[in-house]
C-alpha cells in the first residue's frame, strides 16, 4: 500500500478579508428520488458579516492602525521604547482625525472571527442527508492505483499549489472500495451523507509540505465518473 501524505492552512490578513468561492463543475437536474445536488457554495454557512469600518478609510490611516495594532498587540511584550513613542504619535494622530483605534481593534476581531465561521463552520443545513458533490481528487492514501482515502476539492489543481481552499471547500474521503485515479483532470460524483468533522491532513505542494484544514467528512455510498 502506498500512502500520498499531504498542508495546514492559516491565512490571515490584517483588516481585510475576502475569499471567492467557485462552483467549477455544472449541476445536473435531479429527480425527486435522487440526492440532492449540492455546489460548493451551499457547503458555505450563513454568517452575518455587518459592516466593515475599515471600507471608510483612506490607505494612510489604514496603513496607521496596521502599524500600531503591530507596536500595541502583535509585539507587545518586545516593543522598545522607540516603539512605544511611534505608537503614540500613531494613536494621537487618529485620535484627532476622529477615529478610536481601540473600537477598530475590536470591530477587527469581530471581523476575523465572522470570517473565519463563514470558511471554517459547516452549513447545517447539508448534513445528514442524501447528497451528491462533484469534484476532483487529491489522492491521500493508495491501494495500488485506487485511492481509499482522498480529498475531494473544487477546482482541478487545488491543494497543489499554495494557498488551499477554505476548510469547509474540502471533504475528507474515506473509500474502503477504493476508486480508480484516471488523472487530475477526471472529476467525480460523491454520493452520500456529509458529516462535520475537523480534519488534518499533510499534504505535499509543488512548493512543500503544509497541513491542511477540511471541514467535511464522507464515506461515499457511491463514486462515479463526472458527466
Amino acid at each position: 500500500m502506498t500512502t500520498w501524505k499531504r498542508l495546514k492552512v492559516s491565512s490571515f490578513f490584517v483588516f481585510a478579508l475576502a475569499i471567492s468561492i467557485s462552483a467549477p463543475l455544472c449541476l445536473t437536474k435531479a429527480n425527486a428520488s435522487d440526492p440532492r445536488n449540492l455546489g460548493w457554495a451551499d457547503l458555505v454557512p450563513e454568517v452575518e458579516m455587518g459592516s466593515n469600518p475599515f471600507e471608510d478609510l483612506d490607505y494612510r490611516q489604514k496603513n496607521d492602525l496596521v502599524t500600531l495594532y503591530r507596536i500595541e498587540v502583535t509585539d507587545a511584550e518586545s516593543a522598545n521604547d522607540f516603539a512605544r513613542s511611534q505608537a503614540s504619535k500613531i494613536r494621537a494622530k487618529l485620535v484627532s482625525g476622529g477615529l478610536d483605534p481601540d473600537w477598530l481593534f475590536a470591530e477587527r476581531e469581530r471581523l476575523m472571527k465572522a470570517h473565519e465561521r463563514r470558511f471554517s463552520a459547516p452549513n447545517p443545513e447539508v448534513l445528514a442527508q442524501p447528497v451528491r458533490v462533484p469534484g476532483y481528487i487529491l489522492p491521500l492514501e493508495m491501494d495500488g492505483r485506487l485511492a481509499i482515502e482522498f480529498l475531494l476539492v473544487p477546482t482541478v489543481g487545488a491543494c497543489v499549489h499554495t494557498p488551499p481552499p477554505a476548510a469547509n471547500q474540502l471533504i475528507h474521503v474515506h473509500y474502503p472500495d477504493g476508486y480508480p485515479i484516471r488523472g487530475m483532470y477526471d472529476p467525480v460524483w460523491i454520493m452520500g451523507e456529509l458529516k462535520a468533522e475537523r480534519q488534518t491532513e499533510l499534504v505535499t505542494y509543488s512548493d512543500g509540505q503544509r497541513n491542511v484544514e477540511s471541514t467535511y467528512v464522507m464515506t461515499p455510498q457511491r463514486i462515479e465518473q463526472y458527466r
